[in-house]
């Protein structure tokens, strides 16, 4: 699943039609982004699903084995549908409806997530899975719907500012749930020790941390979110026409496009090289993101609050990522500026692999019986820990720089008028694959019974695709001129 870091509509990676300001019905789509991305932090990385996996199943080599499965299995029902949805939307005319029926759906199932208590007297571990699976297909569906709006939301002139305001709309909304999360529920009883003030003396609601409260209430506050911020696009947002095509049909001729577009694609031999590349490296990288949260609560027995900080710093320094994408694309070039961030990315994934509370970075042991706290706060206080966060902060701004990077390169290599093509089959290889990296991380902790050989599997997604780009030409920063299709000129 891609859906924490949205993917750009090809019309905003569009040449622009001019200038114009951003519409309350654009401000209103972008709205509904950042209402929706807080499931993502707080559900699937951060909180929820390594409490499942650390305290619900009790065993986080059972847990990351038993989510990578799921999560798989949801991965392959997006795979075969979420790309015929998106080829027959304009054909099924009106989209709220659509979307205010997945919305309906995905709002009691993520509040329903608050009964997953730790002796499983609520949702069994299974049950608990099955319904995080089919909110992620819903996810995806979303995002199909909602991108296709978005023109018609802000106008072509102002769609970059729409798409733009929804991504910090989705950090700063998953960064503040996150905050309060912790000042509320977290800190409380900890903080005091360390003279913070302003921090309540008691979690807030009379929640109990012995029952794992703090932990399951960020499903009421996921839903919560996301059921207000996604009214004002109900209300205000433009819809597309009536079409009065029937459901089958469009989706039969949505098919059909789809086959036409691939085959468009194909006569770009780079740009065909670059997308099949991508398929690998983007499902690396979005492996890398939802099992970091699981992978933290397993090896380095973080407990929520330490989540909860991590999830904080990441998602804020993350922001970083978009101007590092844009410093390495006008110094070096997209296709350089890419495979610097796989690198980076990989680079990553075997530092983590070399860490635990007395390991540091393969080689060193590390005692902290021996060493004293780096400072007396209630979290990240060995030396272990700071590294490990630090590798994580340069995961997050590398990840987050190859998504802008990536549609950049494929600009490159793409001639103006086949835009819409190039940028639905760049959609369809972010979804066709995204059970791959799943698939990987199951099987290899399955095979190793440790979280550690379940994550390297993903270095070998990041490495093939770093292998494909060797293949592309172009992409460079002095390059002007698009990939021609094979025999010929356009």
């Amino acid at each position: 699943m891609t859906g924490f870091i949205q993917e750009a509509d090809f019309a905003v990676a569009a040449p622009k039609a001019g200038k114009a300001p951003l519409s309350f019905g654009g401000a209103c789509w972008s709205l509904f982004e950042g209402a929706r991305n807080p499931y993502v932090v707080l559900i699937i990385i951060y909180i929820f699903m390594p409490y499942v996996a650390g305290t619900v199943v009790g065993d986080a080599v059972r847990g990351q084995e038993l989510i990578s499965r799921f999560s798989q299995y949801s991965g392959w029902a997006v795979m075969v549908t979420a790309p015929f949805l998106g080829a027959s939307i304009d054909k099924l005319g009106r989209r709220k409806i659509w979307l205010a029926l997945i919305v309906v759906l995905m709002v009691p199932m993520i509040a329903a997530l608050w009964w997953t208590r730790a002796d499983q007297t609520g949702l069994s571990v299974m049950a608990t899975l099955t319904l995080v699976a089919a909110i992620n297909v819903l996810f995806s569906w979303s995002e199909v719907v909602h991108n296709s709006l978005l023109v018609r939301a802000a106008g072509l002139a102002a769609a970059h500012k729409a798409s733009g305001l929804a991504l910090a709309l989705g950090n700063l909304f998953s960064v503040i749930a996150l905050g309060f999360t912790a000042w509320a529920f977290a800190l409380p009883g900890l903080a005091q020790t360390a003279g913070w003030p302003l921090i309540p003396k008691a979690p807030l609601f009379g929640l109990s941390r012995a029952l794992h409260e703090p932990e399951r209430v960020v499903a009421l506050m996921a839903a919560g979110l996301f059921a207000v911020g996604a009214l004002p696009l109900f209300f205000f947002t433009p819809d597309a026409p009536r079409t009065g095509t029937p459901v089958l049909r469009a989706l039969k001729s949505g098919a059909s496009d789809l086959r036409a577009m691939v085959r468009t694609v194909g006569r770009y031999r780079n740009a065909a090289i670059f997308l099949a590349a991508r398929m690998f490296y983007v499902d690396g990288m979005t492996a890398i993101l939802i099992y970091a949260g699981v992978y933290a609560v397993g090896v380095m027995r973080w407990r929520a609050l330490e989540m909860l900080a991590f999830g904080i710093t990441l998602s804020v320094l993350a922001v970083l990522g978009g101007f590092v994408g844009r410093w390495l694309d006008d110094a070096l070039g997209p296709k350089r500026a890419v495979q610097i961030e796989i690198g980076m990315s990989l680079l990553g994934i075997v530092a983590f692999l070399g860490m635990s509370p007395d390991q540091i970075l393969y080689l060193w042991h590390f005692d902290p019986a021996t060493h004293a706290d780096l400072w007396q706060g209630p979290f990240f206080r060995t030396l272990p820990e700071w590294i490990f966060l630090l590798i994580g902060f340069s995961n997050a701004v590398f990840i987050t720089a190859h998504y802008a990077s990536s549609r950049t390169l494929l600009t490159r290599l793409t001639p103006p008028a086949q835009t819409g093509a190039f940028f639905g089959v760049y959609a369809l290889s972010g979804t066709a694959t995204s059970w791959l990296g799943p698939l990987l991380v199951n099987q290899g902790t399955k095979f190793f019974k440790t979280q550690q050989g379940g994550f390297a599997t993903i270095t070998l997604l990041l490495a093939i695709g770093f292998a494909g780009l060797l293949f592309v030409r172009g992409g460079n920063r002095a390059d002007s001129s698009p990939d021609q299709p094979a025999g010929g000129a356009a």
